[in-house]
């Protein structure tokens, strides 16, 4: 069955976060994107974001290879430049012009924060963002985690992110304790486009993977409609990490995420004790993100019952209600 292109009005103009940089060599690769095919590919000058069909006889260029910094189809040899341009067809006769209209679809494709990223439509910011990540801060140790594929819409993955009260449930032991439940009562405001809250004290038996409890202070933010993050710090204690979560929305029924964390402890830990740990988390969640009715995210408040403790949640669905989302949403 063939997956129509989302047009949603919104997400059609954002960066997207497609691969980590390391995933693309050699090999041109197929993602997708809000259902758009895609091939992604690497030469000399870049990366680059092609339709991924050869205009010949529909064949994904995904399939092909890279030669001298062109994309070649592996179904007849026509091959691309990086502009999208067809520069040669081996079956034509010596000296024939290849025809104007052969060229293929090409898309805005550049390299940032270790990720590729795409956009379908004109970027709404010249260079993708992700929350408060530069590339000249980093007294902090910066590990990258993902991808994760789930069966569910990137509005669902972004708000189980925001949500504060499942911590002591899906993830008992470890980021909460089900004795403790209570949410204390915080507000959330809205700042330069920002949505950050308050910070939330939960205690948390072990929430890194270091095993150490600790009581936490979150503060939430989102920056778009699939990007997240929050600062988590220790009380009585100068540690802290940010943790933000972008989300690929390959379409309404499967999303890949990625994480970046940032933080000021453990300079001398391995890397992989917080990518293992992540990585668990990611399993409990899959759970219940891929599991919720409806399917896809509703931004009817009367929809469902809230509480305080959901106050992210609730600025979330509002602030995807106020920009126009149509994508995951009813």
């Amino acid at each position: 069955m063939t997956t129509l292109l989302v047009k949603d009005p919104v997400l059609v103009h954002q960066w997207h976060p497609v691969l980590m940089s390391n995933e693309l060599e050699e090999q041109p690769k197929a993602i997708e994107i809000l259902g758009e095919k895609i091939v992604v590919f690497r030469t000399s000058q870049g990366v680059h974001a092609f339709k991924d069909l050869c205009i010949h006889r529909g064949v994904p260029l995904s399939l092909g290879k890279v030669v001298n910094d062109e994309i070649i189809c592996p179904y007849h040899g026509w091959t691309y430049n990086s502009c999208g341009t067809c520069t040669r067809i081996p079956a034509l006769p010596e000296g024939k012009a290849i025809p104007t209209k052969a060229k293929t679809i090409t898309y805005n494709c550049t390299e940032a924060f270790g990720f590729i990223w795409v956009c379908i439509g004109n970027p709404e910011r010249s260079a993708p963002k992700i929350g408060e990540l530069t590339s000249e801060r980093s007294p902090f140790i910066q590990v990258k985690m993902g991808p994760y594929e789930l069966e569910a819409a990137g509005p669902r993955v972004i708000e189980n992110f925001l949500d504060v009260s499942h911590l002591m449930f899906v993830h008992e032991g470890l980021l909460g304790d089900s004795q403790f439940p209570e949410i204390s009562d915080y507000q959330v405001h809205q700042k330069e486009g920002v949505i950050i809250s308050d910070e939330i004290d939960i205690y948390q038996p072990d929430p890194d993977g270091r095993g150490h409890g600790v009581l936490a202070k979150y503060t939430y933010k989102v920056y778009h409609p699939l990007c997240a993050g929050f600062r988590k710090s220790i009380e009585y204690s100068d540690e802290f990490f940010d943790l933000y979560l972008i989300v690929l929305p390959i379409n309404e029924q499967k999303s890949k995420a990625y994480m970046v964390m940032e933080r000021n402890y453990a300079y001398e830990e391995d890397e992989n004790v917080f990518i293992q740990f992540q990585d668990l988390l990611i399993e409990q969640d899959r759970v219940i993100v891929e599991s919720q009715k409806p399917e896809l995210l509703p931004l009817d408040l009367q929809a469902e019952l809230h509480l305080k403790s959901d106050r992210v949640s609730i600025a979330y669905r509002k602030f995807l209600k106020e920009i126009g989302l149509t994508f995951g949403t009813e």
